[in-house]
């Protein structure tokens, strides 16, 4: 899982000028193409839909790891995080249509479900949940990786 506060690997997309961070890739039709002559557009409906990187316990500025060892308190940084991308890029939390949430024990679902549903409340994205064995780094214990609509303005 990718890392918020990264530049995007080359060939992977554009960095969108909205977004000073560098964690949230516009990606163009190009760079998702699976295969020769392939269309991948990722255009939904009037809107464009918008990827981000996963956001995890991070702050996206100082790049300080929040609530080592609190799975609440990294999934709150998170959902702040994708909170501030999606605004950064024209989108809205409410404009969220699928959310995957990894925990690197199962035991954290119960303090990390609860968190992001507040942030989504009366949102209801595709959802998965994954239990894995480990992020990026040891300390991390929650990722949350988002796709939204950035909603056409007329």
């Amino acid at each position: 899982a990718s890392v918020g506060g990264e530049q995007p690997r080359p060939g992977s997309g554009r960095r969108d000028e909205a977004s000073h961070h560098g964690a949230c890739d516009m990606w163009q039709k190009q760079a998702r193409a699976v295969g020769p002559g392939a269309d991948s557009t990722l255009t939904q409906g009037a809107g464009k839909d918008l990827s981000l990187r996963g956001q995890i316990g991070q702050h996206l500025d100082s790049g300080k790891s929040i609530g080592i060892g609190d799975p609440a308190t990294q999934a709150e940084q998170a959902m702040a995080n994708v909170k501030q991308l999606l605004e950064e890029a024209g989108s809205r939390l409410e404009e969220v249509c699928k959310i995957v949430i990894y925990v690197t024990h199962i035991d954290y679902r119960d303090a990390v479900y609860p968190v992001v549903g507040r942030w989504l409340r009366g949102v209801y994205p595709v959802s998965t949940g994954l239990v894995v064995s480990a992020l990026a780094r040891p300390e991390w214990l929650v990722e949350v990786d988002v796709t939204a609509v950035i909603p056409d303005e007329s």
